[in-house]
C-alpha cells in the first residue's frame, strides 16, 4: 500500500508541475494572440486559405510535443473570439522620417512609389523557390558543411538569427545585409517588444536603429533554453511547424560587397578593430597602424576589396572564429535543410515579395514595409568589384558560397570563374 500511495502521490506531483510549467509557458508568451499559422506553399484548394486545421499531422509528434500541442490546440478554440488589439486601422507614419545613421544617410530612401507588376505570379514563384531549395536539400550528390545534420544537431547559439513573434505566429530568419533593420523593425511591431513612452510602436520606420539591432529587444530561438529548459527544444519544434517561417536572400557575391562597402568603406570603429586592423596587418604588412578608424581614414589606411577576399580565404580565420554574420553563408544562418520555410524572398525582388509576404501573413493593413533604398549594391557591379582578384581567388570564393547560389536559384557567375 505504501508503495502505490507513493506512485499516486508521485504521478500528482508531476501533473502540478507539468500544470504549472503550461501556464508560466502561457503567461510569457501570452496566450491571447496565438493563433495557427502554417505553410501557405503547400497544394490548397482554389481560393482556399493555405494553412493546416489543428490535429492534422500531429500524431508524428513525440508525447511531451503531442501534449504541448494539443494544449495549443484547446487554447485556439478558447482564445478565437478575442480581438487581437494589435488589428487595428493601418496607422500613418511620417512621410519621410530623420535618418541619422551615416549608412543610411550614405545609401539614401527612395521615396517614390512601386507599382506592381502585375504580370509576377508570386505563388508560382515561391513554388519554384522552395522546390529549388528541397531538391537540392535531398539531393545526396550535392554536398556541403552542415547538410545532413538534423534540427537537433544545431548548437543553440546556431539559431540566434531565427525571431519569433508568438502575437502572429511568425518566424523570420533574419540575414544580414539583406534588408534586415526594416524586417527587424517590422517584427518589433508586430510582436510589441518594444515600447515608446509605454506605447508599441506602430509605424517601423519610427524605431532607432540602435534598437532595432538590441540583441534584447527580440525573441530568438537560442533565448528559448534559458526560458524552457529541457522543453525548449520541443516547443522550437511545435512552432516550427505551426508557425509562418521566412527569410529573405540575395546574390552571394552581391551581398559580399554590399557587407564590405558597409563595414569597411564607412568609418566603423568596432569592424576596424575587430577585422580591418588584423587585415591590414596580415595581407598590406602594415605595422603601427593607428588605433581608431578616423586616424586611419585620415591616413588612407583602408581595407581594400582584395584584403577581405584574402581574410574569407584564409584557412586561418575561421579558426579563430567563425564567420561574422555579415558575410557568413545564409545555410549556416538559416539553415535551410533543417527547417522547412514557407516564403523565400529575394532582395531582388524586395518590394514585390515584401507586399505578398504581408498580405499571406494577413497583416498588410497594420503596417507596410519600409521604402526601399536607392543605390543598392546591384549585381551589374560585380564585374567591376571582381576585375582585380585573380582568378583562382574567384574560384575558391565560389566554393566557399556555392551552397547559397544553389539551394536559393542564383545562377553560378560563369564571367566571374573563367579568363
Amino acid at each position: 500500500m505504501t508503495k502505490a500511495r507513493l506512485l499516486r502521490l508521485s504521478v500528482v506531483l508531476v501533473s502540478i508541475f507539468m500544470i504549472l510549467l503550461i501556464i508560466v509557458y502561457w503567461d510569457n508568451v501570452g496566450t491571447a494572440h496565438f493563433y495557427l499559422h502554417t505553410s501557405f506553399s503547400r497544394p490548397h484548394s482554389p481560393g482556399a486559405i493555405p494553412g493546416i486545421t489543428a490535429g492534422e499531422d500531429w500524431e508524428a509528434l513525440p508525447d511531451v510535443d503531442e501534449f504541448l500541442a494539443k494544449l495549443l490546440s484547446s487554447n485556439l478554440k478558447q482564445n478565437s473570439s478575442i480581438p487581437r488589439k494589435t488589428e487595428q486601422l493601418l496607422v500613418q507614419g511620417s512621410s519621410k522620417p530623420v535618418v541619422s545613421n551615416l549608412e543610411e544617410n550614405v545609401r539614401g530612401y527612395d521615396w517614390s512609389t512601386h507599382n506592381d507588376r502585375n504580370s509576377l505570379d508570386q505563388e508560382k514563384l515561391q513554388i519554384e523557390r522552395q522546390r529549388t531549395l528541397r531538391e537540392f536539400c535531398a539531393n545526396s550528390s550535392f554536398t556541403f558543411p552542415t547538410k545532413e545534420r538534423s534540427f537537433d544537431d544545431i548548437p543553440n547559439y546556431e539559431l540566434n538569427h531565427l525571431i519569433v513573434d508568438d502575437r502572429h505566429g511568425i518566424i523570420y530568419c533574419y540575414v544580414p545585409k539583406v534588408a534586415c533593420t526594416n524586417w527587424k523593425r517590422v517584427m518589433i511591431v508586430l510582436s510589441e517588444s518594444l515600447l515608446d513612452q509605454g506605447v508599441p510602436y506602430r509605424n517601423p520606420l519610427d524605431i532607432p536603429r540602435e534598437h532595432v539591432h538590441n540583441t534584447s529587444t527580440h525573441l530568438t530561438f537560442n533565448k528559448f533554453w534559458r526560458r524552457y529548459g529541457k522543453f525548449s527544444r520541443h516547443l522550437m519544434k511545435i512552432k516550427l511547424k505551426k508557425y509562418t517561417k521566412f527569410l529573405f536572400v540575395r546574390d552571394p557575391f552581391v551581398r559580399l560587397i554590399s557587407a564590405f562597402r558597409s563595414k569597411f568603406e564607412l568609418e566603423n570603429e568596432e569592424f576596424y578593430r575587430r577585422f580591418a586592423i588584423p587585415m591590414l596587418k596580415l595581407y598590406s604588412n602594415h605595422t603601427n597602424l593607428p588605433t581608431s578608424v578616423s586616424e586611419a581614414f585620415g591616413a588612407g589606411l583602408k581595407v581594400t576589396f582584395s584584403d577581405f577576399i584574402q581574410y574569407l580565404l584564409d584557412p586561418r580565420t575561421e579558426k579563430m572564429a567563425p564567420f561574422n554574420e555579415h558575410w557568413r553563408q545564409v545555410y549556416r544562418l538559416c539553415h535551410p535543410c533543417q527547417i522547412d520555410y514557407d516564403f523565400i524572398g529575394k532582395l531582388e525582388t524586395l518590394d514585390e515579395d515584401a507586399a505578398y509576404l504581408l498580405q499571406l501573413l494577413k497583416v498588410d493593413r497594420l503596417l507596410r514595409f519600409p521604402p526601399s533604398y536607392r543605390n543598392r549594391t546591384a549585381s551589374s557591379w560585380e564585374d567591376n568589384w571582381f576585375a582585380k582578384i585573380p582568378l583562382a581567388w574567384r574560384q575558391q570564393l565560389y566554393k566557399l558560397y556555392e551552397a547559397d547560389f544553389v539551394l536559393f536559384g542564383y545562377p553560378k557567375p560563369e564571367n566571374l570563374l573563367k579568363d
